[in-house]
């Protein structure tokens, strides 16, 4: 059974970015265009979309797969770990999810594989030339005790995106989000108790094949595998002190800051490191060029709150186009907020009311305070009401505590 690569890039693109983002919605037509007219130098595409049963082939090998194997945990039962002193760190779990493209550019079904190491040449795409993408996102567990994802679909588009940019075939939209439903079942007995913390998933795309001269790796892995995570940050959701970075970049025009690239995040660390060592939870970078707008913080989309205006840097290829950014701009805009996308000034938040960060891993962090240039501005005693709204109502979507009439979580059966 074969997936379809490129080929099955089908329909438009644009929900994976925000409404309001023109820019993005110019440059996604082109792409469109672009991706019908030519064919990849990277890639063998196929020019036949072959899954017409693929789905229900694949949900009854996988099936067959977790049955058949007696060593499968009985996923009706929790772990045995204490839930309430989880943190956000690496919990080994049971299973994770392998499939494969060899040198026709078309995924192979995958299969659950016990979680562990990997094989790999030592001239691997992945090692050798940094050949690779991860995604996010996250199960929770209900109080009725079924497990939901939130908003699958658009991380198997930014995947998407993201592996075009990087030379690489991905699986698609109905693999992506399949895979993860069977990964995620497969370690349901890890899946947090209601409101002790998720699941985070992790799905990998990286070039496993051999290579020595700099060239598109000739095989692909797509890996997810799963581990229950409490708070990103150790204060939770209460206030993380940020230092605004004028000497170090996360991203540059042209580059690949709007993919979720492997190699977006080493360059980081340093920054992050002697921020961390002076006290501080994190680095909230300028741009590169005029050093002067905001951009990300290490990991996080950024938001600075005047009244009932939420601003936030726009989309334009230097910035991830967060999930958990986008969610956050539709439910404020239901709520009534104005939320503007563009150049925010790093001078903008001197004047802000409130300043929070939206990612996966931390879903809302209301900022506590920033330090830019030896200055400390400080925001709110404690979570400011805009941060902890939103927080609520978001998580609250993502927890199954509330009527889902948007239809962005999705069940694990």
């Amino acid at each position: 059974m074969e997936f379809g690569v490129l080929s099955s890039f089908r329909g438009d693109v644009s929900p994976y970015f925000s409404s309001s983002t023109s820019t993005y919605d110019a440059i996604m037509v082109a792409h469109r265009n672009r991706h019908q007219l030519r064919s990849s130098s990277c890639l063998k595409i196929q020019n036949q979309l072959r899954f017409m049963s693929s789905t229900s082939l694949i949900r009854s090998n996988l099936r067959c797969q977790v049955d058949g194997a007696s060593t499968i945990h009985d996923t009706s039962e929790l772990a045995d770990i204490n839930w309430d002193d989880i943190g956000f760190g690496l919990v080994p779990t049971d299973y994770m999810y392998v499939a494969k493209s060899p040198k026709d550019g078309v995924f192979t079904e995958g299969e659950l594989q016990r979680f562990g190491p990997i094989q790999l040449s030592p001239s691997a795409g992945i090692l050798n030339y940094g050949q690779g993408l991860f995604e996010g996102l996250k199960a929770y567990r209900k109080v009725d005790g079924s497990v939901v994802l939130f908003r699958p679909e658009e991380n198997a588009w930014r995947m998407r995106m993201g592996a075009e940019r990087m030379c690489m075939p991905s699986p698609t939209v109905e693999h992506f989000v399949h895979a993860v439903k069977q990964t995620v079942l497969a370690n349901k007995r890890w899946v947090p108790p209601p409101g002790k913390g998720s699941l985070y998933i992790r799905p990998l795309l990286m070039g496993s094949g051999a290579v020595l001269g700099l060239a598109p790796a000739p095989e692909y892995t797509f890996l997810i595998f799963v581990s229950p995570v409490g708070n990103y940050f150790k204060e939770g959701l209460a206030p993380i002190n940020l230092i605004v970075e004028n000497e170090f970049h996360r991203a540059i025009p042209g580059g690949t800051g709007g993919v979720k690239t492997i190699g977006n995040y080493a360059p980081v660390l340093k920054a992050q490191s002697i921020a961390k060592a002076k006290g501080y939870s994190d680095v909230l970078y300028l741009d590169s060029i005029h050093k002067k707008y905001l951009e990300e913080v290490s990991s996080c989309n950024v938001f600075v709150v005047k009244g009932k205006v939420i601003s936030t840097p726009a989309i334009k290829g230097t910035i991830l186009p967060g999930i958990t950014r986008k969610s956050i701009i539709e439910v404020a805009q239901s709520k009534g907020f104005q939320v503007e996308e563009r150049l925010v000034a790093v001078d903008e938040l001197l004047d802000a009311d409130e300043v929070f960060c939206t990612g996966t891993a931390v879903v809302v962090s209301p900022v506590g305070s920033i330090t830019y240039l030896g200055r400390r501005l400080e925001y709110n005693n404690g979570v400011g009401a805009v941060s902890q709204q939103l927080y609520s109502e978001l998580t609250g979507l993502q927890m199954g505590l509330s009527e889902d009439k948007l239809g962005w979580t999705v069940g694990v059966h």
